[in-house]
């Protein structure tokens, strides 16, 4: 919702938000634009009188346990008939309409991949218009209507100095629609529309990453989630393209269900686009053929796997391989996908002593054991034999029920240590944890956790903090410690 009220300030329109809790990166960029945010749901918002209420899905008609409502705006707005609309409906209607969307689904790295593909055609000078789901190191910001304006009554495009220029008169489109990437997420709309969010954005270029079982408190089995896929499947148009991972059964039992547009495949041996290599400087080969050669900053396989998925999208809308893995050169990826947060040096236990190698904290918002496990093998590759220290906070809803907690220790196999912060929990984050023995750590607060960090960290560690959300700060309050010990 921060991206999309970036869009509609950016747009012209006079913006405000409420929510609770919200933390960087989001926090510091809405305040960077200059729009309000008001902490909580009071009904004494309906003083502002908007002529739209955007609604998020966090909102929900749900009672507190002494029986009053815990959005109490949104019941207000419900009694008083306010108009109201969900944030996929409106960017729909206001933004996408007219462009030629490309959008990036998938489990794991849809954030990442949107980003690449961004920057890719940024490079190609086509001036897109985007939505990351975070904030891309390469622009700085999370959204921007970009090259064109889908104009109309109500939403009007910004002043001609406030827009990037128009596509190139011999743009590469088949078209002269003007590019638009944004994050594809499956969770739902808002509690009045309980669709997918993608649904709504109806693409003519489709990334579908990977796809496994994840928010358990909307789908009751993978093959929910599948039928949600498949829906967006029915919204390419026969002209458009699927970018699918062909090592994925599930995407292929979607696919199945259906389809009408041309396919390409990345990453299984038999695919269109396939990368030989390791993953941080690999051949990309198109039917077989090298077409480009991508030598990058990034590393793990899973980033292998979402530039092959960048690259073939990009080439859909007339951006040569070549050309995209030379933009790749220059990606930055995304704040909280393995951002250092601290470099903190190590000096011997006594005054004068030889400093050794310093300790290093990342932030990164893996949450699920798939994309948990995808980040520690890429830190492992970047580090060798190196000891990491990962500590994790179960905060998806997915998580916090249980659905995926006998995936933990295998999530973590390539961890030296795993720290758990299991404030919260319902379940026994220890019992699940306990075939690791003596490696794992489990503690009921972020500052007993950063106690058990502390009692265990060597020089030369490398500590991964990961969690979907703010995780109580526990970045700094690590680089304080550790500078203080």
């Amino acid at each position: 919702m921060g991206g999309l009220a970036a869009l509609a300030r950016e747009a012209g329109h006079r913006v405000t938000g409420c929510d609770a809790g919200v933390y960087p990166p989001m926090s510091d960029q809405l305040r960077a634009l200059g729009i309000e945010l008001i902490e909580g749901f009071g009904a004494d918002q309906m003083t502002l009188n908007p002529d739209m209420y955007v609604v998020g899905n966090v909102v929900s008609r749900a009672r507190l346990p002494n029986g009053t409502p815990k959005f109490p705006l949104m019941e207000a707005i419900l009694d008083a008939g306010a108009p109201y609309t969900s944030g996929p409906q409106w960017l729909a209607e206001h933004v996408l309409q007219g462009r030629h969307v490309l959008s990036v689904a998938g489990t794991h790295g849809k954030t990442t991949t949107t980003a690449m593909l961004t920057w890719i055609l940024e490079s190609a000078g086509l001036q897109p218009g985007f939505l990351v789901g975070g904030v891309p190191l390469n622009f700085g910001v999370s959204a921007r209507l970009g090259g064109g304006c889908a104009a109309t009554d109500s939403a009007p495009c910004p002043p001609p100095a406030m827009r990037a220029p128009p596509l190139p008169a011999q743009s590469p489109l088949p078209h002269n629609l003007a590019l638009f990437v944004i994050e594809a997420d499956e969770y739902d709309t808002a509690f009045f529309d309980k669709r997918s969010k993608f649904v709504h954005y109806r693409p003519r270029t489709v990334v579908l990453n990977n796809l496994e079982f994840d928010h358990a408190d909307i789908f009751d089995n993978l093959a929910a989630i599948e039928r949600q896929f498949h829906h967006l499947v029915r919204t390419v148009p026969a002209s458009g393209r699927i970018v699918v991972n062909g090592l994925e059964e599930s995407l292929a039992r979607v696919l199945h269900q259906g389809c009408w547009s041309e396919v390409r495949s990345f990453g299984s041996a038999v695919s269109d686009f396939t990368a030989v290599g390791a993953p941080h400087a690999f051949d990309v080969l198109r039917s077989g053929d090298v077409v480009a050669r991508v030598e990058w900053s990034l590393g793990g396989v899973h980033n292998q796997l979402n530039a092959l998925a960048a690259i073939a999208a990009a080439e859909h809308v007339g951006v040569a391989p070549e050309t995209a893995a030379q933009a790749l050169r220059h990606f930055e990826n995304v704040k909280r996908r393995m951002e250092v947060r601290a470099s903190v040096p190590w000096h011997g236990p006594h005054p004068g002593a030889a400093a050794a190698a310093p300790v290093t904290i990342y932030d990164d918002f893996a949450h699920h054991p798939t994309a948990i496990h995808t980040t520690i093998n890429g830190l492992r590759r970047q580090v060798g034999a190196a000891r990491i220290l990962a500590v994790f906070e179960p905060r998806s809803n997915t998580m916090k029920l249980g659905a995926v907690k006998s995936q933990l220790p295998w999530s973590l196999e390539e961890a030296d240590l795993a720290f758990c912060h299991a404030g919260g929990l319902d379940w026994d984050a220890a019992e699940a944890l306990s075939s690791m023995g003596t490696r794992a750590y489990v503690a009921a607060s972020v500052d007993a956790v950063i106690a058990q960090v502390l009692e265990q960290v060597q020089a030369g560690d490398h500590i991964l903090c990961m969690s979907n959300g703010g995780f109580g700060g526990i970045h700094l309050k690590l680089a304080d410690a550790l500078r203080h010990r």
